[in-house]
């Protein structure tokens, strides 16, 4: 029995257990989002409590598929598929999925992007990094998100900005965050930075890698997020 347990890889367990969990929340949030089309007939509270639950499957959804890119990492199965993308695409993918949380809890969306910016980067990747960051500014903020997206001394740069009481001194120094002593007190595992650090890094050009920034101030003086791509 001893030799039996021993010879479970428990991290492949965990992996096919995280993916079927995937699957059902990916139910759970197409139902939810079924409800929103029939949400005229919902009162105001109900309303509320839909979009709290839709944000919060998204929520774990991305949690969950952080967890899947990071095995898949460990174990040289994390595919990075580098292709030239629109930005405009991937901004509208964005407020879709956020639309009925952002206009139910009356926040402001403000997207500053150049006619036609398009870039080199994983479609799938960078859209679940850019939606997580939203997600954390929709969270900590108060009413007002800025997306901004131009070019920088030729390379990308994305910033998500919002009014909230900005990041916690901790989390600045994004190198001196470590995954294996999360500050689960004051509920910040820290995941979502180390993952988004690494799909920056997996982005390279010449040499050259992307990087993840966090600090405060900003347009709305709360935190700002920032990513950059060669």
């Amino acid at each position: 029995m001893t030799s039996d347990v021993q010879a479970i890889d428990f991290a492949s367990v965990l992996a096919s257990t995280v993916h079927d969990m995937k699957n059902s929340l990916c139910m759970l949030i197409q139902s939810t989002e079924f409800i929103q089309q029939e949400s005229e007939q919902l009162s105001e509270p109900a309303k509320d409590e839909l979009a709290r639950l839709n944000y919060e499957a998204n929520r774990l959804n991305s949690n969950l598929l952080q967890l899947l890119s990071l095995y898949r990492l460990e174990r040289n199965q994390l595919p990075v598929q580098i292709d030239q993308h629109y930005i405009a695409d991937l901004v509208e993918e964005i407020l879709l999925k956020n639309q009925f949380y952002t206009e139910q809890r009356g926040f402001s969306i403000q997207v500053e992007q150049a006619a036609d910016l398009h870039w080199f980067f994983d479609y799938d990747l960078m859209s679940n990094l850019l939606n997580d960051a939203v997600a954390n500014a929709m969270r900590y903020g108060n009413k007002h998100i800025l997306l901004r997206f131009g070019q920088l001394a030729g390379k990308l740069q994305i910033e998500v900005h919002d009014d909230g009481p900005g990041f916690p001194e901790f989390m600045l120094n994004t190198d001196a965050l470590d995954m294996n002593t999360p500050d689960l007190t004051n509920n910040h595992t820290g995941l979502g930075i180390f993952f988004a650090k690494l799909i920056a890094k997996a982005h390279g050009n010449k040499g050259q890698y992307g990087a993840v920034e966090l600090f405060n101030g900003g347009i709305y003086h709360g935190g700002v997020f920032r990513v950059t791509l060669p």
